[in-house]
C-alpha cells in the first residue's frame, strides 16, 4: 500500500429503529391487556355472585368471544376511518400541487428555511423536488401531514391483531376452570402472571422497566378485579 494512501474508515452500520407508527403494535398491546384484565374481572364477578364453575366457564368464553370480536370491530373501523381521512386530504395535497404549483414550491421552500436551510439552498431543494410530481407529493405530504404515504396503517391487520390479542389475553383466566378448577384462587395466581407477564413485555416494548410496567398493570387489572368481584358479591347476596 502507497505510504500517501490512507486506509478506509470503516463503514458504521446504521441502527435500525423499531416501528413506532404501525398499525399492529397498539391494538395487540391493548387487546392482550383488555381481554386478560376485562374477562379476569369478568369471571371474578361471575364467581362472587356464586356462579358454579359451568356458568364461569360459559361466561368466560362468552366474554372472550364477544369481546374479541367487538375489539377487531372497532380497531378496523378506528383504523379504516383514519386511512380514508389520509387519503382524502392526499388527494387534496395533489390537487393543489396540480392547481397552484408557484405557491407549493414557496411553500416548501418557507418549510425548509424554518428547517435552518439557508435561503439559496432552500429554493434549489425545493425546486428540485417540485420537478418532479410524483416525488413532490410525497414530500409534502410528509411535511405537511406528518405521515408516510406509503406506509398506512392497515386496518386488517389492526383487527386481527386485536381479535388474536385479546383472545390470548381474555383465555388465561378461564383456563383453569377449563381444567376443573372450582374458587377463584388459582385463576387470580394465574391472572396475576399474566398481568405481570404482559406488563413487563409491554414496558420492554417501550423500553421502560420491566418491573414498572408489570406492577403498573398488575394494580389496575387487581383494581378492576376487586371492583368487579364486590359487584358480583353484593348483588349475588341479593338475589340469594
Amino acid at each position: 500500500m502507497s505510504a500517501d494512501v490512507l486506509p478506509s474508515p470503516p463503514v458504521e452500520k446504521h441502527r435500525h429503529h423499531r416501528d413506532v407508527t404501525g398499525g399492529w403494535l397498539r391494538p395487540a398491546v391493548f387487546g392482550a391487556m383488555d381481554g386478560l384484565v376485562s374477562n379476569f374481572a369478568l369471571i371474578s364477578g361471575v364467581v362472587g355472585g356464586g356462579a358454579s364453575s359451568t356458568v364461569v366457564v360459559i361466561t368466560g368464553l362468552a366474554g372472550l368471544a364477544a369481546g374479541a370480536c367487538s375489539m377487531a370491530a372497532g380497531e378496523y373501523t378506528s383504523v379504516a376511518s383514519q386511512t380514508e381521512l389520509m387519503q382524502a386530504e392526499i388527494e387534496v395535497e395533489k390537487a393543489e400541487l396540480a392547481r397552484n404549483p408557484e405557491g407549493e414550491l414557496a411553500e416548501l421552500t418557507a418549510l425548509y428555511r424554518v428547517r435552518g436551510l439557508d435561503a439559496e439552498t432552500a429554493e434549489k431543494v425545493a425546486a428540485q423536488i417540485s420537478a418532479q410530481p410524483e416525488l413532490a407529493w410525497r414530500v409534502h405530504v410528509r411535511e405537511e401531514l406528518g405521515v408516510d404515504p406509503d406506509d398506512l396503517p392497515s386496518p386488517y391487520v389492526a383487527a386481527i391483531s386485536s381479535f388474536t390479542a385479546f383472545a390470548a389475553g381474555a383465555i388465561i383466566p378461564v383456563l383453569p376452570f377449563i381444567f376443573g378448577a372450582s374458587g377463584l384462587l388459582v385463576a387470580t395466581i394465574v391472572s396475576v402472571l399474566g398481568l405481570l407477564v404482559a406488563g413487563g413485555v409491554v414496558a420492554r416494548l417501550t423500553a421502560r422497566p420491566w418491573w414498572a410496567g408489570a406492577l403498573r398493570q398488575l394494580v389496575l387489572g387487581g383494581l378492576a378485579a376487586a371492583a368487579t368481584f364486590g359487584i358480583g358479591s353484593l348483588v349475588g347476596a341479593g338475589l340469594s
